[in-house]
């Protein structure tokens, strides 16, 4: 037995016995009296009765064992020209006095925060001052619509919002203040206080009854102390839209969440203390709370914090400068990042450029990760690329190569096998387990590990609808996909992008590999269109390599012949159209749903998420173009 089956197998069969052991690693200050608390089955819990502090564990014993000088925290932004780093004794003397400001304004353990804030070192401090007072912070991504804003606060009713003056995009300043007076105005429940950093980009006026400027705050805030919560209090609540309109508030425990994270440092990354890792992320999607703020600073990294994008902050050579300059070992980001380097620098001309010595390793997240995407970067870049799967509800990786156990073999298109402590099965829609090789709905059986989400901020029935109901005794999480004989898992869609083309089941997911494949090709989406006879067909949308003089016209033609010959014509896809640029949210998932509803002609609303608006109506052009429909937007909510 290989070390990973053996590490797997305990994870499954001795599942208490390997999280107290991973447990140890945390510093408590009182035990557990349960690892896995069954009693509400099932909402399970980790480490019932425990005692412990967040922030503690983030910086506080650091400082305390010899990492005082040691750099935490690197602020990197090339929308502003600065760089700015913070030792653990500076980060950890920062947090507390933050912590402090929060406490003059009455915040207390069980208080919710909202941080509505860009990349901006004081974003990832107030999130720690919150954990360190035992108040559950709530990011909201900056620079997110009023509206949605407003759905935020009037669901997580927070005490005190702390936010900024403005947000830096390239090429625009977008000031933050008005969308949050804005928001405020629309709820009911109004936050005490607004705690506002003033950015020299863009200053914005104060309401001298609501708002207290940050420089002023601090300036006479007493350092607070670490405040004792238990494993089971939460830490966050991070909201992702939901279908209904009503956004679901993720929830994140204390105690789970420091043991999983912890551990991944070591088990998954093959990080080590000291090392320098960079999560390519916002702090306002789940990675940027996992992998930019908690895990590196649990483990004794230096975690670096982006205010930029892949290209565009100069150029497609942004991120080999910043892994150059700062001594990078480990970085993750999304596959959409990469498709957009590949797009601008076909050739990887920059990578050149750059002193790479301290490199050794890419891991990607957010979306399926293509195999042209993952064998051009690993051509480029000469460092092992490792897709990994994972999501909000789960806040961690759910199957990934994991380094620090054993490297497995590579196979393009899966982000190889399940992680230990995920018991990942296929299920048809009966609920009967299917076959390797079969593809279906891929769910994990109960309980699912620590820092998972337990369920939704006061709402566990919409959590048991949403996630445990379809299939009793197991988590769904609405991908589908397939797990191959050797194990292997491979995530093809989400539930509702696997298309019914004349009763033949298809992934979206098999197709866009396929025209991934094309040498023009940068990026594609597949989505599935509304067909009289068939009931859906395949359609493809291509962005091409930067510098493609070819005729359009043939390289769809080439597109849809490859589809036809590795799929075969029971794909029925025979109709693609080239765009400049597909529609994204923040975070670089592709709207598909989106494209869809406008290609059927129905009514759909512009996603609060979305990186910019104007690429709907460039889509709907290119689909019109083809012979599908002209959808009328309505704003979102």
């Amino acid at each position: 037995m290989s070390r990973f089956d053996d590490v797997y197998r305990r994870s499954l069969e001795q599942r208490e016995e390997f999280w107290a052991e991973a447990a140890q690693a945390i510093d408590w200050i009182e035990p557990w009296t349960r690892v896995l608390d069954d009693s509400r089955a099932p909402f399970y819990r980790w480490f019932s009765g425990g005692r412990l502090n967040t922030c503690y564990n983030a910086l506080d014993r650091h400082v305390e064992r010899g990492r005082a000088d040691q750099l935490a925290l690197i602020y990197d932004s090339p929308v502003t020209g600065t760089t700015k780093t913070f030792t653990y004794f500076e980060l950890r003397e920062s947090v507390a006095r933050v912590a402090g400001a929060l406490v003059a304004q009455g915040v207390q353990r069980g208080d919710r925060v909202i941080v509505y804030m860009p990349m901006v070192p004081e974003a990832v401090i107030a999130m720690l001052a919150c954990a360190r007072i035992g108040a559950i912070h709530s990011v909201v991504f900056g620079g997110f619509a009023s509206h949605e804003l407003a759905s935020r606060i009037e669901d997580a009713k927070p005490k005190v919002v702390v936010t900024a003056s403005c947000g830096i995009e390239p090429g625009r300043i977008v000031a933050y203040k008005p969308l949050l007076d804005a928001a405020i105005a629309m709820v009911e429940s109004k936050p005490e206080c607004c705690l506002v950093l003033q950015r020299p980009m863009l200053e914005c006026e104060l309401d001298p009854v609501r708002d207290l400027d940050w420089d002023d705050a601090l300036a006479v805030a007493e350092p607070a102390p670490c405040v004792p919560v238990g494993a089971t209090d939460p830490l966050y609540v991070l909201y992702t839209s939901g279908t209904t309109g009503q956004p679901k508030g993720i929830v994140r425990d204390n105690g789970g969440h420091a043991v999983a994270l912890q551990w991944t440092m070591k088990h998954i990354y093959d990080v080590s203390p000291g090392e320098v890792y960079w999560a390519a992320s916002d702090v306002g999607w789940v990675v940027g709370h996992s992998y930019i703020v908690y895990a590196p600073l649990f483990h004794g990294c230096t975690t670096v914090l982006y205010e930029g994008k892949p290209v565009g902050t100069p150029d497609a050579g942004a991120f080999w400068r910043v892994i150059a300059d700062h001594g990078v070992c480990t970085l993750f980001t999304a596959p959409t990042a990469f498709r957009a380097i590949r797009q601008q620098d076909p050739e990887g001309e920059h990578v050149d450029r750059y002193d790479l010595v301290d490199f050794r390793a890419l891991f990607l997240a957010g979306e399926r990760c293509d195999p042209e995407t993952l064998g051009w970067a690993e051509q480029k870049l000469g460092v092992p690329v490792i897709d990994h799967w994972w999501q909000t509800e789960t806040g961690w990786a759910i199957a990934a190569n994991c380094f620090g156990i054993e490297r497995l073999p590579v196979v393009p298109g899966s982000p190889t096998r399940a992680v230990p402590g995920w018991d990942l099965r296929v299920l048809g829609s009966d609920g009967a387990e299917l076959p390797a090789g079969e593809t279906g709905a891929l769910v994990a059986k109960l309980p699912m590990p620590p820092g998972t989400s337990p369920t939704l901020w006061n709402a566990d029935e919409r959590f048991h609808d949403t996630y445990l109901a379809p299939f009793p005794g197991y988590y769904l999480t609405t991908d589908a996909g397939y797990i191959d004989e050797q194990g292997y898992v491979f995530v093809m869609a989400r539930t509702d992008d696997i298309i019914n083309v004349a009763g033949h089941r298809l992934s979206t997911g098999a197709i866009e590999e396929v025209l991934a494949a094309h040498g023009d090709v940068a990026e594609c989406a597949v989505i599935g269109v509304a067909d009289e006879l068939k009931g859906q067909s395949p359609l493809g949308l291509l962005v091409l390599k930067a510098g493609v003089e070819r005729p359009n016209e043939d390289i769809v033609r080439e597109a849809v012949q490859m589809v036809r010959d590795r799929i075969g014509p029971v794909a029925s896809f025979k109709t693609a159209v080239v765009v400049e640029r597909l529609p994204k949210t923040r975070s670089g998932k592709i709207l598909r749903g989106t494209m869809r509803r406008i290609a059927d002609d129905q009514e759909y609303s512009i996603p609060a998420t979305i990186d910019d608006p104007a690429i709907l109506d460039e889509i709907t052009e290119a689909l019109h173009g083809v012979g599908y429909g002209r959808a009328l937007a309505r704003p979102a909510g």
